[in-house]
């Protein structure tokens, strides 16, 4: 059961810690100096400040900025010019395992985390960064996973479940039943038509696309194996998908469920930690841990919107009617490998590290940010392909 919280009064701020003149001093002791004798400190090298430790980041709605949560709060930043924005020092003390942001508004969704989290990982907190306070919060049974944000909608994820609440009453509208869901894989469109939100379903593999305006219930059988990474389009008529083998990402109709596009990142095993769209939809951008960065061109053929979206009978056929060669009296013979679709160009990084991608709002730009605190703007040539150039690299946390 979810508890709803009132915002803290005005005159109130949970956040801020108490002066130093309202601790009481230790009692002095045969072991201890008295304290209130003042020694002069013996001069020395400053101290080494300790390392800051990333626990999450995320790009926002429109991929203009990105937010880092720490182990010592959470910090915002612009992607176009890079730079630092949000420096607020009545922030969160201690640590934050997810925030979100909302556009370019004030408002943060965030949750406790690290080894001094800041508040309980069962609760999320909305922080107003203009007041420099959080101004509400939602608690639950058990921790949570992540959160979406839209500007009349909260998505809260927890294990197996999901909540949806109107954004300024915090009212309750929706709960799904998924399957257990331990990387808190759900998505919501961002454009302020009504919202389609996509989520695990009640089966390996399977997601679930929520129509809101028109109240329509979509289950698309995207994978035999378990779901890894997900995106929709800003209107959430597009669903890009990739299973926890991560050679294969899938595009759909959410509509029917019409699988529209099939492309291969690869032949070996990956673990796929960021799938995006670009704002026309027009491109999709994957990444993985084994240091690359793919851009795929999206094909939609508008003439199979109309065909039955059953992705079940596709997987197991291998047939899939665009995206791949059209030479189809050859993928009767040969494997699916060598009729699939590759990518248009790729970034190559280091191997290992999670990085989310975004499209940038220069022309045919990919933005990268990794958990290992790079920066990268690179540029890809839609008609040649080949190796993405290199524009910009910064290392945030090395900066600061």
């Amino acid at each position: 059961m979810t508890t709803l919280s009132p915002p803290p009064p005005p005159s109130f701020n949970p956040l801020k810690l108490a002066p130093k003149s309202l601790i009481p001093p230790k009692p002095a002791s045969a072991s201890e100096p008295d304290p209130s004798i003042t020694e002069t400190p013996t001069p020395g090298p400053n101290p080494t400040p300790s390392p800051t430790t990333l626990l999450h980041l995320a790009f926002n709605q429109d991929h203009t900025c990105f937010s880092a949560a720490t182990d010592s709060g959470f910090r915002v930043y612009t992607c176009d010019p890079f730079r630092r924005v949000h420096s607020d020092p009545a922030g969160p003390r201690g640590g934050v395992g997810f925030v979100q942001m909302l556009f370019h508004c004030h408002y943060f969704a965030i949750f406790g985390g690290g080894p001094d989290p800041f508040c309980p990982p069962n609760k999320v907190m909305i922080y107003d960064d203009r007041q420099s306070r959080c101004v509400s919060e939602l608690l639950f049974r058990s921790e949570v996973k992540s959160v979406r944000l839209r500007r009349d909608r909260i998505v809260v994820v927890v294990l197996h479940k999901i909540f949806v609440y109107d954004f300024n009453a915090l009212k309750l509208l929706d709960s799904i039943v998924t399957v257990e869901n331990p990387k808190g894989l759900c998505e919501v469109s961002h454009n302020s038509g009504p919202a389609v939100l996509a989520c695990p379903g009640l089966h390996q593999g399977q997601i679930r696309v929520e129509h809101y305006g028109s109240k329509r219930t979509k289950f698309i059988t995207a994978h035999r194996s378990a779901l890894a990474c997900f995106a929709l389009t800003h209107d959430g008529q597009f669903l890009a998908t990739a299973s926890s083998k991560g050679t294969l990402v899938r595009v759909f109709n959410t509509l029917d469920g019409t699988l529209l596009q099939e492309v291969r990142r690869g032949a070996d095993k990956a673990e796929i930690y960021s799938l995006a769209f670009s704002s026309t939809a027009q491109w999709l951008a994957v990444s993985s841990d084994k240091g690359t960065v793919h851009v795929f061109s999206v094909k939609v053929d508008s003439g199979s919107l109309g065909n039955d979206g059953s992705c079940g009978t596709s997987e197991i056929s291998g047939s899939n009617s665009s995206g791949i060669s059209s030479l189809s009296y050859i993928k009767a013979v040969l494997p699916r490998y060598f009729s699939s679709e590759w990518s248009v160009a790729k970034f190559r990084l280091q191997e290992g590290v999670q990085y989310i991608v975004a499209f940038g709002h220069q022309k045919n730009t990919v933005i990268i940010v990794g958990m290992d605190g790079s920066f990268y703007r690179c540029q890809f040539d839609p008609v040649n392909g080949g190796e993405m150039i290199q524009l910009e690299y910064s290392n945030f946390l090395k900066a600061e």
